[in-house]
């Protein structure tokens, strides 16, 4: 038991490292090719924020544990709104200004709506995996032409204060090399003390994957939302949580699907699917302020709500037959 605790603190604490650097290295590079501000932030730090979710859920499917797969996407879409919202608005009110960020929140509830429709035959299929996959490639395209139209959206200034001005090309393809291996390796530990602990506390892997990975893999999301907050980057912080949850439905969705295809526990669609869709739509009123000429802002009390309704959500996982 020790040593898979051991695996599982120094795997989250190596996903968080390497993740750090596969955005840098990879914005870097971009940066220095003449991509925007913007469409580095949309795309490449959205993905990054989310690649250790991608990582474990494909190690985990390659290593015959689809439920700690599925399980790891939808909880961390759980835990990027109730947690890593809650918390970072508990630190710093979030206002948010972005045109991008109001246009993106009704996308995300159409990705989420068209995933739990291909699920609710209870089988993620080969198939399956497929579409999810190609809908990440869409989405890319159609956040970059977004970032094209829009390069005078508040955040793409945000972005740009962030992305490293001075380092070389080659110093940002060793950063990105190296945090790809990290993010490898330590996803290897993590799964092997996951699927241990599950073992042996006689739960499913969907469950750990739910709440122990979960909360693991969305420390990027964390560390990224609290900084950008405390330097007022409220729409970057907001931006995080929306393009990694819609990353982790499509892109992290699709790893068990395309590498390890069969059924899941039904748990998943009649208790934490409508879990993940009622905070997503809760987190669409806050953050998306229609009618409101200044924009959507998430206080304090709404933060305090969200981290609420997440420690309810973990105690009653825990109590879940």
């Amino acid at each position: 038991m020790l040593t898979s605790i051991a695996a599982i603190v120094g795997g989250f604490f190596l996903l968080v490292l390497g993740a750090d650097r596969f955005v840098t290295g990879a914005a870097a590079m971009a940066r220095n090719v003449g991509v925007a501000p913007l469409i580095i932030g949309l795309t490449i730090v959205g993905i990054g924020t989310s690649a250790p979710e991608m990582m474990v859920s494909a190690i985990a499917a390659w290593e015959g544990n689809p439920g700690l797969a599925i399980g790891n996407a939808i909880g961390s879409n759980i835990t990027n709104i109730a947690l890593v919202m809650g918390v970072t608005a508990l630190v710093a009110p979030l206002a948010v200004h972005s045109d991008v960020l109001r246009r993106e929140l009704p996308l995300l509830l159409v990705i989420m709506l068209a995933t739990l429709a291909l699920m609710l035959d209870g089988e993620l299929s080969r198939l399956d995996g497929t579409a999810l996959g190609v809908g990440m490639l869409l989405l890319i395209v159609r956040i970059v032409q977004l970032g094209i139209k829009t390069r005078a959206d508040p955040m793409g200034g945000e972005f740009a204060a962030e992305i490293p001005r001075t380092m070389k090309t080659t110093a940002a393809f060793f950063w990105l090399l190296l945090g790809l291996a990290v993010l490898l390796g330590s996803s290897k530990i993590l799964v092997w003390g996951a699927v241990n602990i599950a073992s042996m506390l006689g739960v499913g892997d969907e469950v750990i994957g739910l709440s122990i990975v979960a909360i693991g893999t969305s420390l990027p999301e964390l560390a990224a939302s609290l900084m950008s907050a405390l330097k007022n980057e409220h729409d970057i912080a907001v931006g995080n949580v929306i393009g990694s949850n819609m990353f982790n439905l499509l892109g992290v969705m699709a790893m068990p699907g395309l590498i390890a295809p069969g059924v899941f526990a039904p748990e998943i669609l009649v208790r934490d699917f409508p879990v993940m869709i009622g905070l997503t739509v809760a987190f669409f009123v806050m953050a998306a302020g229609y009618g409101s000429a200044g924009g959507g802002r998430i206080s304090r009390i709404e933060g305090a709500v969200l981290v609420a309704v997440f420690t309810g959500y973990m105690v009653f996982l825990y109590y879940s037959p």
